[in-house]
């Protein structure tokens, strides 16, 4: 019987008490490291995660050549789960199935065959439908991996083994970039034009100490397999590289198609990388249907293998560029794709690299699977040139070898003693076939023999001399840029994105005269044409005309009140009809307590306010217009000062007044121009407040309106001229009581 007392006693001799967070931290580090190192970061030399490694050296070991005939997916993913990666076949199978697409990877480095999805986001058909063999990109990446160029290491299991890097002839990492999340980091590597990269690494070949200024006239930016415009200004293009950190701004791509009666329609033919067609479709017609695309008619997906996205605009006066700055804006057309280059280094640590440093890496890689190469192939030439000496020896003694070889009970020691042969060239000797003998010939013998010191020699002069490497290398950049040259043309334009200084919305109202009325209790409404502005217009009972201006749909309508705030409205949103149209506060947020004092239109390039105390600024106009229905503070006030005039600067002079009837004459140019604030003072008074205040022409004089509506004119005006905050003189005999100028 067992005693389960004694057995739980002696397995608590063996437990070891620790602190729980320093075991939780341990563990969790363990974790992070194996996440970091073993699944999410590419390493920089070859530019694979250890999954998409695995794969190819599966599928290679299954003979899966691009000169080959395809196998099931299923049949690659089984070998790659039961021998090297132990984890879920659907993890497998979707990143085999990315290798395989090529609007997602730059260079393809699976061939598929069946269904491997689509750009409109379709997944890939099962495993056991769909079958794969390699590209020659991944040739390229496995060139040399039997000729000792790699370590191997043990698979999970201890039954096999699998490279811990590959050789990697190709410039996989920044060719075709990757996308991972570890803990605590992530990398995000766009893809690249391979021939760019290429030049970029010889120059850098050439000249070790080139500046990335250099290497980006080579790399101009990412090469994604969608295409599209990348609009990122260089010296945004030349930080991101230099630090190994930034984002690049990526565009559709499209066309004008015009028709013969002046209608046109915009043909998107390349998306965004990365971005589901079918899911940019649906967030636009949304869109469209919720009206945030006021500039087009409709959207249609005419797309079969290539993409053709057409927007048809709502209006042909439209300009084609301007519909397209606005879908840019506000729609999934225009991408920020962010570059994180951290990878695995040479040391097999996270680091992030600049663009110089990823491809000086993967050229001193390069230079180490070529000196591996060179000397696994001076091992082999050794071992043949040691047989072709043994085959020497039996070609010239042919009938004693045989002799020795039917009668000698010991004939490789006899051979060995006889003709001084090595045990290697003795074992050699015996293991020939019979009919190898005919082919035994003195001349090719020697001939061979020959050859291969050549090649000995040349390959001797290579592991000595740094330069010849390189030399070997940048050859092999030289013959790979040859291999890609003609179906490796740029894909995605390098473009500079225009300027756009007007909202193209306003381009949708259609261009008609207006007669603008408010009332003094303000009922604001718009009339169809210029009218008459003296005219006869309907009011409420008790109520009457405030401001009455002429303009055209296409106005912005600029309100003060009499607390400072400025307000926009848009002419074409305005009430329309003959009847008394609606409450101003309905439209804008403005307290019923506060009074408009001006409403002009947006047309001039600066404002003149001033208050009741004599203060004022100058403003750009375009600083006043609000975005949002609760107006923009411009002018600020103390307790008991209010806003009294708003004037577009259209002169040069300023005429003030106030109710002391003290008149000053002073220049336009002496008000500042402020944003924001109260002003400065443009007239004293000792009692009393602004009374009225004119701009006018200093050229044409000063005109006034009498108490019986006659115009005076006034040309000599210097006796009131003065300097602005001066308290001014009395006005000429006639000047209207009270004080005012219209």
């Amino acid at each position: 019987m067992v005693d389960f007392n004694n057995t739980l006693a002696n397995e608590k001799e063996t437990f070891v008490a620790t602190d729980f967070a320093s075991a939780l931290s341990e563990r969790y580090l363990a974790y992070a490291l194996s996440t970091i190192t073993s699944r999410s970061l590419p390493d920089v030399r070859d530019g694979l995660k250890p999954v998409h490694r695995r794969l190819l050296f599966a599928m290679r070991q299954l003979k899966l050549d691009p000169d080959q005939s395809f196998k099931k997916s299923a049949r690659v993913v089984g070998d790659v789960i039961g021998k090297y990666h132990p984890h879920g076949d659907s993890a497998i199978y979707d990143a085999m199935v990315r290798l395989a697409q090529n609007f997602a990877m730059r260079y393809p480095l699976v061939d598929g065959q069946g269904n491997f999805g689509n750009i409109d986001g379709d997944n890939a058909a099962a495993m056991r439908y769909t079958e794969a063999r390699l590209t020659k990109v991944s040739r390229l990446l496995l060139a040399g991996i039997d000729e000792n160029a790699v370590d191997f290491r043990q698979t999970y299991d201890g039954e096999s083994e699998e490279p811990v890097l590959l050789p990697a002839g190709f410039p996989n990492l920044l060719a075709n970039g990757a996308q991972g999340i570890a803990v605590g980091m992530a990398t995000s590597i766009p893809p690249h034009n391979v021939s760019e990269l290429v030049d970029a690494a010889k120059h850098l070949i050439k000249y070790p100490g080139a500046s990335i200024e250099t290497i980006i006239n080579y790399v101009r930016g990412p090469d994604f397999p969608t295409g599209g415009v990348l609009v990122e200004p260089e010296a945004s293009i030349l930080s991101a590289y230099k630090t190994g950190k930034g984002s690049f701004r990526l565009r559709a791509n499209f066309v004008v198609e015009r028709e013969k009666n002046g209608a046109w329609r915009l043909i998107v033919t390349e998306i965004p990388y990365q971005i589901q067609k079918s899911r940019l479709i649906e967030k636009l017609a949304n869109a469209l249907q919720q009206k945030k695309l006021p500039m087009l008619a409709d959207i249609r997906d005419e797309s079969a293998e290539d993409v053709r996205i057409l927007l048809e605009p709502k209006s042909r006066r439209l300009s084609p560029e301007v519909v397209m700055e606005s879908l840019f804006r506000v729609t999934d057309l225009e991408v920020r794709i962010p570059l994180n280059l951290n990878v695995l280094d040479t040391d097999n640590k996270p680091n992030v690299l600049s663009l110089k440093q990823a491809l000086q890496q993967w050229l001193d890689h390069r230079k180490c699977i070529l000196l591996r190469r060179t000397q696994f192939r001076l091992d082999a030439i050794a071992r043949r040139l040691e047989v072709v000496a043994g085959y020497l020896v039996v070609f010239l003694n042919l009938v004693e070898v045989i002799e020795i070889i039917r009668e000698d009970d010991h004939p490789r020691d006899s051979l060995m003693s006889r003709f001084s042969l090595t045990e290697f060239q003795a074992n050699t000797v015996l293991d020939m076939r019979l009919r190898s003998l005919r082919r035994l010939e003195e001349e090719g013998l020697k001939s061979e023999q020959g050859a291969l010191n050549q090649e000995q020699v040349e390959l001797k002069k290579l592991l000595s001399s740094e330069e010849y490497q390189w030399q070997k290398i940048s050859a092999h950049l030289s013959d790979l840029k040859s291999d890609f040259a003609k179906s490796d043309a740029r894909k995605t334009q390098i473009g500079i994105a225009p300027k756009v200084d007007f909202d193209p919305t306003e381009i949708l109202v259609e261009r008609e005269p207006l007669t603008i009325i408010c009332s003094e209790k303000g009922w604001i409404r718009a009339m169809k044409g210029h009218l008459d502005l003296s005219s006869d217009y309907k009011f409420k009972d008790g109520d009457g005309p405030k401001f009455i201006l002429h303009a055209e749909t296409t106005d912005k309508l600029l309100i003060l009140n009499d607390k400072g705030r400025f307000y926009t409205v848009a002419c074409d949103t305005l009430p329309r009809g003959r009847g008394f149209g609606e409450p101003l506060n309905l439209i804008i947020d403005i307290a019923s307590e506060n009074t408009p004092i001006a409403m002009l239109k947006a047309d001039t390039e600066q404002l003149l306010l001033v208050s009741n105390k004599g203060y004022g600024l100058r403003v750009q106009t375009s600083k006043v217009i609000a975005q949002t229905k609760n107006g923009k503070q411009i002018l600020n006030l103390n307790q008991d000062e209010k806003a009294l005039i708003c004037l577009p600067v259209k002169a040069d002079m300023v005429a003030s007044v106030g109710k002391n009837r003290k008149l000053l004459i002073f220049s336009v140019s002496e008000i500042p121009e402020i944003n924001r604030g109260r002003g400065v003072i443009l007239q004293r008074f000792k009692e009393g407040d602004l009374a009225d205040l004119t701009l006018f022409d200093s050229k044409s004089g000063l005109n006034w309106q009498t108490n019986g509506d006659r115009i005076r004119h006034l040309t000599d005006y210097t006796r009131w001229l003065g300097r602005r905050g001066s308290v001014g003189k009395l006005p000429p005999i006639g000047f209207p009581r009270p004080a005012r100028f219209t």
